[in-house]
């Protein structure tokens, strides 16, 4: 094979002059928009990268916040069986009280209903036995006479 040497010089500066033209007019633009894509690109993974930190932030405080909750939520359980049994300790207390109140008071109304029937009682006797003594003036009698009397008005007071 034989080499044609100028044709092989035309090629060259056809060659020459093509490339200058395209780095003047083409290569410029062209690895300008490769250079924009390029960064574009990287802009785009660095905004994934970001995001995922974020979401992973964000993950953690949620977490965070979740314990806190539940953390919180166990709180106020402890402290309502707290408070309820306190209530409850107060409602027994109270009941306690009130029963002891209840069965004082009834002590008192027993204890003066028993003054007032001794006081009834005291006035029946007298009365009774003021009659017993009139009627034994009246009658005077013997001891016989007058133990039967006695007896007999006894008998009478029990049976009222």
């Amino acid at each position: 094979m034989d080499i044609v040497w100028s044709n092989f010089f035309i090629q060259l500066i056809a060659f020459g002059i093509l490339y200058w033209l395209l780095s003047r007019y083409a290569f410029g633009p062209l690895l300008s928009i490769m250079e924009q894509r390029k960064q574009f690109v990287k802009e785009q993974l660095d905004n994934a990268e970001n995001s995922r930190k974020q979401a992973e932030q964000q993950f953690e405080e949620q977490k965070q916040t979740l314990q806190q909750a539940r953390k919180d939520a166990y709180e106020i359980i402890e402290q309502a069986k707290q408070t309820s049994s306190k209530q409850a300790d107060e409602i027994l207390q109270t009941a306690k009280s009130e029963a002891s109140r209840l069965k004082d008071d009834a002590v008192k109304d027993i204890e003066t209903e028993k003054n007032k029937a001794i006081a009834a009682l005291r006035g029946q006797v007298s009365g009774m036995s003021v009659m017993i003594a009139s009627k034994i003036i009246e009658k005077q009698i013997d001891d016989k006479s007058q133990e039967q009397l006695v007896n007999q008005y006894l008998n009478e007071v029990g049976s009222k």
